[in-house]
């Protein structure tokens, strides 16, 4: 009989926990706030007039600033994907032989119920990092189709901080509407479906977080707590 024994490893700095939490507390008010924002669902329960008539302004503001800082996040992920002292998730990405052949068994182990698990769990496997990919490359349409959406309220052109800023953003979001279909609404409804694909997105994230937990039994859910899980060695 094998005797197995566990291996404690590192797998998430405290900057990577610290990121994803306020990402996923940033997606929630962003979610929550945006669905308010196309279909006003809820009311204050207020009979003031002058405090009701607030509600989409602080909906708004709540948006806005959950967008910003997924954006800021954004930034800070794309850099560390290639300059992490800790791992650099971009090398997971290139189609090399050994990344293809993780990425087809990791997939094989979800599909079978983990019959088969002929890969190294100790590390970020390459099918996680694309999929993790796909989240930030659907949250930077999510900036660029926001943006447009919001520069086209500044109808005057101009803004608090000058009418460079207005400028900017059409120069760098004006491509979604043709992008799109032609229209605002276009854009509008992108932005709104996207929404759903992030939201699917997670609720697949969190299932396959719990999935490994039960199948691995390797504490993998405890990752984004404390950094680290534990690897079975088989002697």
């Amino acid at each position: 009989m094998k005797k197995v024994e566990y291996q404690n490893v590192k797998r998430m700095t405290s900057t990577g926990r610290i990121i994803h939490w306020v990402n996923a507390f940033a997606i929630v008010a962003a979610v929550i706030t945006g669905l308010y924002i196309a279909h006003p669902y809820y009311q204050t329960f207020i009979a003031d007039p002058a405090v009701d008539k607030y509600v989409m302004a602080w909906n708004r503001w709540i948006h806005f600033i959950g967008a910003i800082i997924l954006d800021v996040t954004s930034i800070v992920i794309a850099y560390l994907y290639f300059f992490s002292r800790f791992e650099k998730p971009y090398k997971k990405l290139i189609p090399t032989t050994k990344n293809i052949r993780e990425f087809f068994a990791v997939l094989g182990n979800l599909l079978t119920l983990n019959r088969h698990k002929n890969f190294d769990s100790s590390h970020n496997d390459s099918f996680n990092t694309v999929y993790f990919t796909i989240l930030h490359l659907m949250l930077v349409w999510m900036l660029l189709t926001g943006l447009q959406l919001y520069v086209h309220g500044l109808e005057s052109g101009i803004s608090s901080i000058g009418s460079w800023w207005p400028a900017l953003l059409h120069l760098a979001t004006d491509w979604t509407i043709p992008a799109t279909g032609g229209t605002l609404m276009d854009v509008r409804i992108s932005h709104h479906e996207m929404m759903w694909w992030i939201v699917a997105w997670t609720m697949f994230h969190i299932y396959y977080q719990i999935w490994r937990t039960i199948y691995w039994q390797e504490g993998d859910i405890t990752i984004v707590f404390g950094g680290n899980k534990f690897v079975k060695k088989e002697k």
